[in-house]
């Protein structure tokens, strides 16, 4: 068993500990722990040094959550007790192979991935060789088998990312009802904000639409930049769209409905399509392992079918970190500045889960959120195998603002549920004491004099 690690309140450092069965136990001699005896300690004692810690967090002015690929891993080991990252097997055989497998082998070092490429990996360089020769009007034989090779393995990843959602939805019903509860409890442990708060956002890199499905299945209404009901249409203009109510009763100014999220998806969806020069919502069903029908509609004349046979590449997935993507790819820099607006604001607090900090281009704006006092940031990560959570605490200089729920043992879905994670319901009296910790919290010397006179005030005193 490895390594876990946490960081809240007011641990000035990353605490290592490792479990004994019903106890964990400080894992280096050289740390010294002021809240636990004898260097061990057990889960209720992490859950009453974490929870209030993460429930007065979550009722920040402005609270974001950014999942990776860990979430889907979750929820599928839960659903079929394995799990894979829908990475399909792929090797290049076209006129530019050689140099195709160099470039991305070089893109997987860059990230930390040792010279194991991936699909998206390949998808990246393919992409920008082929821009390339585009730019130099070489139309040629070669030009068309890489195009061919791209919307081959375009074809392929999508239709893994569509297996895993098949997977989930088709295993057996008890640990399907399990999976879904499991995701509902845990995104309604972020979304659990009173109308009065700004809304949670949610951020996302994976292409499944697994968020999608658990959102659908909580009740929780998620607001994207799409616009439309049978083909949504994705539209650059974000007016601050928002949903509603008016008590009956009473009049004045509507109040705002609960259980409302914004959302955006990062890298794209294996849902979205470039029809037209316009990016377009299909109405792709979940779990479904057969896209190419959805490709036939016949409102809409898809770029670049010949023969009838579907062109994959314009399924709206971005591997490429590049910014200078033209026409399809144009709503990737519009969702990166939602990403940034969002968090590099005063009071904003954002929590990772299952994300690996592999991308740069996130990695810079969370470096830039940090560098505002008021900002604080929770990695919640089953694993920290290449070292990037930690790397990011020492180059970040900014320790005091960040928390860590890492290891199998702590921040498997499961335990981050039952144990750690604020309840997911809106409760006022939750909130209240959640404020009046975090107010104790900051006058620890007040409140211990106030309790050795043995003085009695009302809550209302520190709120």
């Amino acid at each position: 068993m490895g390594d876990n690690i946490i960081k809240v309140r007011d641990d000035k450092e990353p605490i290592y500990f490792t479990s004994l069965g019903k106890e964990f136990k400080l894992s280096r001699n050289d740390q010294h722990v002021k809240w636990c005896s004898n260097n061990t300690f057990s889960e209720l004692d992490l859950h009453e040094r974490i929870e209030p810690w993460l429930t007065a967090l979550f009722q920040s002015e402005h609270l974001s959550l950014l999942v990776g690929s860990g979430l889907t891993t979750a929820i599928q080991k839960v659903a079929n007790n394995e799990a894979n990252n829908g990475m399909c097997a792929f090797t290049p055989t076209s006129h530019y192979a050689n140099q195709i497998k160099l470039k991305a082998a070089e893109s997987a070092k860059e990230t930390g991935r040792g010279n194991n490429p991936n699909c998206e990996d390949y998808i990246r360089i393919m992409n920008e060789l082929l821009k390339g020769l585009e730019i130099m009007g070489d139309h040629n034989d070669e030009y068309t088998e890489l195009k061919e090779e791209i919307n081959k393995v375009i074809n392929n990843f999508t239709k893994n990312i569509s297996e895993i959602e098949h997977q989930i939805i088709f295993t057996a019903e008890d640990k399907r009802i399990e999976a879904f509860n499991t995701l509902v409890m845990f995104l309604m442990s972020f979304a659990s904000r009173t109308g009065s708060r700004d809304r949670l956002n949610i951020f996302t890199t994976n292409y499944d639409r697994l968020i999608e499905a658990g959102a659908d299945i909580a009740g929780l209404h998620l607001i994207d930049r799409f616009v439309g009901s049978l083909t949504p249409i994705f539209r650059s203009s974000r007016l601050d769209i928002d949903m509603h109510y008016n008590p009956p009763g009473i009049r004045g100014e509507p109040r705002y409905l609960e259980g409302v999220a914004k959302y955006t998806k990062l890298h794209g969806s294996i849902d979205w399509l470039s029809i037209n020069r316009n990016i377009r919502k299909i109405a792709l069903p979940f779990g479904t392992t057969d896209i190419d029908p959805y490709f036939k509609m016949p409102k809409y004349k898809l770029e670049n079918c010949v023969q009838n046979v579907p062109d994959f590449s314009r399924i709206m997935i971005y591997p490429n970190s590049s910014k200078d993507r033209e026409t399809a790819e144009y709503p990737y820099v519009e969702l990166f500045r939602d990403f940034a607006a969002a968090l590099c604001r005063p009071n904003s607090t954002l929590v990772t889960y299952g994300y690996s900090f592999g991308d740069e281009h996130i990695n810079r704006v969370i470096y830039d959120m940090l560098t505002i006092p008021s900002t604080h940031l929770v990695v919640l990560s089953y694993d920290d195998p290449m070292n990037r959570i930690i790397d990011l605490c020492t180059n970040s200089g900014r320790l005091s603002q960040i928390s860590l729920l890492i290891g199998n043992d702590v921040a498997n879905i499961n335990s981050l549920i039952k144990y750690y994670l604020p309840r997911p319901s809106i409760d006022r009296h939750t909130i209240h004491m959640a404020e009046l910790l975090r107010q104790r919290y900051e006058q620890p010397d007040i409140i211990k004099k106030l309790n050795k006179e043995g003085e009695s005030k009302d809550v209302d005193t520190f709120s």
